[in-house]
């Protein structure tokens, strides 16, 4: 009979000791996922919780047995709320140490120097974790720049932090603006930034370039910048084609071909850069500039000169068949 009860004895107690062991293993075994999945935990949520909601995800195989190891393998921090992303095949550890760690999914909109505020806005509602609407906001409003924001947050409230952004770069610059300057308020510095960011692609060449538009201005010259002639057309999207004779023509609030001075408003979000570029502008005696086949322009004092270059130019697109 003793003899019975200690085989019986030794049997619970090797099957608590292996019950134990499989519960330790358990803590790094490979998860169920396959796949990386997406998992949102929720304010307040508690670990019982969230060990029901990850079994529910297929993250875990058992939320009783999750929470068990957790309790008794775990941190001792609290889980944090937030959007995670766990990988496929992560185990119970790993995915604890998600939840506790905070970091959670990175989400980023860029908007990219010079983009016009049609397309912010068309960017802002296709993102789909965003919630809410918001109209086109001002041209020239936004600053260029990558914003982060988690799902949820509300398009009012990111296009507000481009919008702040903006404002506060615009009044530093202005606060160090050159003597030298041709425009007279921080609404003409962004008009004019647009023009600059829209002509050039070239970063070095933005004071230069902002120097011949200031050089126009000064002296009554159109300043003949072919973005102002497709922006009323198409508020800024690529035209796809050539510029029409009739639109180069066109008397409208933008068409600097057919008025002088600064168009009624700006025709794009300018960088910060390009917005120093014309609050201090390069001091030089240039009034014209043409593309010179690399990606950059060549800039002239006189008109003689600018022809010549002109010449150049389109020798260049004759070559390469444009």
């Amino acid at each position: 009979m003793r003899r019975t009860v200690l085989i019986l004895l030794g049997l619970v107690l090797g099957g608590v000791m292996i019950a134990g062991a499989v519960l330790v293993a358990g803590w790094t075994w490979p998860g169920p996922a396959r796949e990386d999945t997406a998992f949102t935990l929720q304010s307040g949520a508690t670990l019982k919780g969230a060990a029901v909601e990850l079994e529910r995800a297929g993250l875990v195989s058992s939320a009783d047995r999750f929470y068990l190891r957790a309790r008794l393998l775990g941190s001792t921090s609290a889980i944090k709320a937030g959007e995670y992303l766990v990988p496929g095949g992560a185990s119970e550890k790993e995915i604890l140490a998600i939840l506790v760690g905070g970091v959670g999914i990175n989400r980023f909109i860029t908007i990219p120097e010079g983009m016009p505020s049609i397309l912010v806005y068309e960017r802002l509602m296709a993102a789909d974790q965003l919630t809410g609407t918001v109209e086109v906001p001002a041209e020239g409003s936004i600053l260029p720049d990558t914003y982060a924001y988690d799902k949820g947050d509300s398009r009012a409230e990111v296009l507000a932090r481009m919008q702040g952004a903006m404002a506060r770069a615009l009044d530093e610059a202005w606060a160090s603006r050159s003597a030298h300057t041709v425009v007279k308020s921080k609404a003409e510095a962004v008009t004019l930034a647009s023009i600059v960011e829209k002509e050039t692609s070239v970063p070095a060449e933005r004071r230069m370039v902002a120097g011949v538009y200031s050089n126009r201005l000064r002296v009554g010259m159109r300043l003949q910048a072919d973005p102002t002639i497709i922006y009323p057309l198409t508020k800024g999207k690529p035209l796809g084609r050539r510029i029409k004779r009739s639109e180069i023509l066109a008397v409208n609030g933008y068409n600097t071909y057919s008025m002088a001075g600064l168009p009624k408003g700006p025709i794009a979000n300018p960088s910060k850069a390009s917005i120093e570029a014309v609050l201090n502008p390069e001091k030089t005696k240039a009034l014209y500039f043409v593309a010179d086949g690399s990606g950059g322009h060549v800039f002239a004092d006189t008109l003689e000169q600018h022809n010549a270059n002109v010449a150049k130019w389109f020798a260049i697109r004759k070559e390469r068949g444009i």
